[in-house]
């Protein structure tokens, strides 16, 4: 039997997080892989639909020069299979890199199904039996749900295969209003295609604050998608061209939507098959998630088998970002040193559409259901000149504790929500006040560069600071 300190089941994000930052402190590491390392994000998802996404954006700003800077381009057609190669070209870079850097760790990756023998005890297809001195991680991952009475297949397609189809469809019926959802409409509709977003709750990014999904929603409707809320779907027929819905409102109306392609992104079940987790004395929850009994180190009821990504159950979020911070976690766990819980209310959330949203925190709905006295203060992006340059609209929104007698805004900072152009690389700022219980006149005494779309959050707290400059 082969013996190493930690075996990883799982050689996705918080895989071979956990590989990297365990070999870094010593531990012999043995993960393995039934696919590629870097799984989902890398291959299917977050990198290869980032790219595509980028590609959407410049696309739009051929749109946006003739039609608002006087740039007399137009845009001839889509190389699709070159737009393609840059993406594989993209991701297979990232993937040599992380392959190169898990060799250069030490960590050696086993390629083949593994399964629980025990709890020390793994066996994976082709490699034969392994122990672990130290404990084992799982990071098995998720795939797309699906909805019952649909199957995967033609031009019925998840968020694992939307973009790796031959050509671009001319009209696509994305189901789903979250994060995955609302980024796949976007991106089509830059592409030319005729959306329809559908989303079962009354409104997109239904875990977000209020006041972004209704920007958002704007935002998508003003570039010509279609946004039905509050509606499901009640049917479905795959027809020779395309398919054929049927949307039930939320007033009791049923519409037929016929599309080229139906997009099912309605979230994401974790992966346990095969996996054989009775062997070890494990078993999953109702909802198939594998619940830690100790969050502080990620580990499940048998003491040494820790659990991250996807596998995890709420608080935790299903991100690639998050995961890195798991692994992070477990790997010290494991080698006896200490480390920081995750603290998941401080764990960004970014959707890249157009418009982008990102948030951190609490939203004002979550702080006042928690009896909270909060003050809140919404500044548009476009009351920043860099906001006027962008012309895509936008909001920045604080969601702070009131705090002394008056009911001043001098608490910590609870929350911001962002939804605007660019404003993914705006939040780890928030982040930062959020996590660290900054006040507003901590945000407010330093100074943002002019300018930049950043003032906007800077004089969103100059304001509940009592020093605004252009709100009052």
């Amino acid at each position: 039997m082969n013996e190493t300190d930690v075996i990883i089941i799982g050689g996705g994000t918080g895989g071979y997080g956990t590989a990297l930052r365990a070999a870094s402190l010593g531990l012999r590491v043995v993960l393995a892989e039934r696919a590629l390392v870097g799984g989902t994000c890398l291959h299917r998802g977050c990198i290869p639909s980032k790219a595509m996404l980028h590609a959407a954006e410049l696309v739009d700003g051929i749109a946006e020069a003739r039609e608002r800077w006087g740039v007399k381009a137009t845009l001839d057609s889509v190389d699709w299979s070159a737009l393609v190669a840059t993406r594989d070209a993209i991701v297979a870079r990232n993937h040599q890199g992380v392959t190169g850097r898990l060799a250069a760790a030490g960590v050696r990756v086993v390629h083949g199904t593994a399964r629980l023998t025990g709890p020390r005890t793994v066996v994976i297809e082709g490699a034969g039996p392994f122990t672990a001195r130290r404990g084992i991680v799982l990071a098995t991952g998720s795939r797309p749900r699906m909805l019952p009475g649909l199957t995967a297949g033609g031009p019925v397609v998840t968020s694992d295969d939307a973009l790796f189809a031959a050509e671009l469809p001319r009209s696509v019926l994305v189901l789903g209003g979250g994060a995955i959802g609302v980024e796949y409409a976007s991106f089509h509709r830059s592409m030319g295609a005729e959306v329809t977003l559908v989303e079962a709750a009354d409104r997109l990014l239904p875990l977000e604050d209020a006041d972004v999904s209704r920007h958002l929603a704007r935002g998508l409707k003003k570039r010509g998608i279609t946004v039905r809320t509050g509606a499901t779907l009640t049917g479905a027929e795959v027809l020779d061209d395309g398919v054929r819905a049927t949307v039930r409102t939320a007033a009791g109306a049923e519409t037929v939507i016929g599309a080229e392609r139906l997009l099912v992104a309605v979230g994401r079940v974790p992966v346990t098959d095969g996996l054989d987790l009775a062997a070890a004395g494990l078993a999953t929850d109702p909802r198939g998630f594998l619940p830690p009994a100790d969050w502080s180190r990620l580990e499940t009821a048998v003491p040494g088998i820790h659990v991250v990504g996807d596998l995890l159950p709420p608080p935790s979020l299903g991100l690639a970002h998050a995961s890195f911070a798991e692994g992070l976690l477990v790997a010290e766990t494991l080698a006896g040193i200490p480390s920081r819980p995750v603290d998941y209310a401080t764990v960004p959330r970014v959707t890249y559409s157009a418009p982008q949203t990102a948030a951190v925190g609490l939203t004002e709905a979550e702080a006042r259901a928690r009896g909270l006295d909060v003050r809140v203060n919404s500044l548009p992006l476009t009351a920043v000149a860099k906001g006027m340059v962008h012309g895509q609209g936008g909001l920045v929104k604080a969601v702070v504790a009131a705090d002394g007698a008056g009911g001043e805004a001098t608490g910590a900072v609870l929350g911001v929500h962002l939804v605007g152009p660019h404003v993914s690389e705006l939040i780890a700022e928030s982040q930062l006040m959020v996590a660290w219980d900054a006040e507003p006149l901590d945000v407010a005494q330093h100074i943002h560069p002019h300018p930049t779309l950043s003032e906007a959050v800077g004089e969103t707290f100059l304001t509940l600071a009592g020093r605004g400059l252009h709100q009052h």
